[in-house]
């Protein structure tokens, strides 16, 4: 820690998602000790009234206020992170890159492809670093299952499956939120889950090139808040309004090395809660992966073939960075631990100027496969998923 830069840094947008990179960021130093930036927590901003004033007493920001803009003019921030709604991305994180600050900015980074690319044009032209919000590649086991993919630990990956199913939506009484309204929330679940599918997708197997969708809304409708909301709220009593987007999706990928892809997403999954995970399947072996039990990996290797077993790997120091949270396999991670190995990586990449972790390049890629998505469920038929 002697040596290490203080980086000003501060949040935008103060819901849960604020409140798990502002925790992240007081974490950090912790488990990364030898980090050669470190944070300062300097700027809350949030348009709920009380909420940022809350965060400052609560977290420790020196300053808090209810206009994002204020945070840009602050000299004392260095780096931002915008966790505000989906339709803010474009404009604010826009604004972060072109005001010189580095930005961390959660998942999707907007509401279509062209969103995601006009934030990392800005940022490119700046100079400024970047980190988004996949944070599911940090898990070790992920880490364990891409170096065996890798290193032909399972022979050529044939096939695979990717499934992020949740409950959050399945309540008819979930409030008609920002994230239920095309214009706010975007694609719904494609950007929400489906996003992060996407990205373990290539982060594992390589780059997408072409896709064929199918999605649908199964709740129609949904009562309007009568108050400001933070996570998944529920409203009675409310004037009804209709769900503009996707509550589910399933797509088969191709990939460009050959492998198939069959994605599923939902967040109206009645008796799943954060069922998110993989099955990839190769010439000699498969691997399995389940969220809710991030530290185990399914592994099948070896030469038989037929009736070959599967053991599972308690994944440990030397997975990833499992060593920085805990001494032994078989220890369990949390998913907050996974977004200070995030915010690790963020401030790495600012002091040594290269990119470390998923980038806005990673967001526009991941962008560009969904609204291939979008495209192929509307008018049916397969999609070619050109990158930007």
């Amino acid at each position: 820690m002697a040596g290490a830069r203080d980086v000003g840094v501060a949040v935008i947008g103060f819901g849960w998602m604020g409140r798990v990179h502002a925790q992240a960021y007081a974490r950090v130093r912790h488990h990364f000790p030898d980090l050669p930036a470190l944070p300062r927590l300097v700027a809350v901003a949030d348009e709920v009234p009380g909420r940022a004033e809350q965060a400052a007493e609560q977290f420790g920001f020196l300053r808090a206020t209810r206009a994002w803009q204020d945070v840009l003019a602050d000299p004392d921030v260095e780096a931002v992170s915008v966790t505000a709604p989906n339709f803010l991305h474009r404009e604010i994180g826009a604004a972060v890159a072109e005001a010189g600050r580095h930005l961390w900015i959660e998942k999707p980074v907007g509401l279509t492809a062209d969103d995601a690319q006009a934030v990392a044009a800005a940022a490119d032209r700046a100079g400024v670093r970047s980190a988004v919000g996949f944070n599911y590649r940090n898990a070790p086991a992920v880490a364990a299952a891409r170096n065996l993919i890798a290193s032909g630990g399972i022979g050529t990956v044939t096939h695979a499956r990717f499934r992020f199913f949740s409950d959050y939506a399945a309540h008819p009484e979930g409030a008609l939120t920002w994230r239920y309204e095309r214009a706010r929330g975007g694609s719904g679940v494609l950007g929400d889950l489906a996003s992060h599918g996407i990205d373990l997708v290539r982060h594992l197997l390589g780059e997408v090139s072409s896709l064929v969708a199918d999605t649908a809304v199964f709740v129609a409708e949904r009562a309007r808040p009568g108050a400001a909301t933070a996570g998944h709220a529920r409203a009675t009593g409310g004037e009804p309004g209709p769900v503009e987007n996707d509550d589910y999706v399933s797509a088969l990928l191709r990939c460009a090395s050959g492998a198939r892809v069959v994605l599923e997403a939902s967040r109206i999954a009645v008796g799943e809660q954060n069922a998110y995970g993989f099955e990839v399947h190769g010439t000699t072996g498969a691997l399995f992966w389940d969220f809710r039990r991030m530290g185990e990996l399914g592994v099948s290797q070896g030469s038989a073939y037929q009736d070959q077993p599967v053991s599972t790997l308690f994944v440990g120091p030397g997975a990833g960075d499992y060593a920085a949270f805990q001494p032994g396999a078989g220890i369990a991670m949390g998913y907050d631990d996974l977004k200070v190995v995030e915010a690790c990586t963020f401030l790495r990449s600012i002091a040594d100027g290269r990119a470390h972790g998923p980038s806005l390049d990673d967001a526009v890629a991941a962008a560009v496969a969904l609204d291939a998505m979008a495209e192929s469920a509307e008018r049916g038929g397969w999609v070619d998923v050109v990158p930007r």
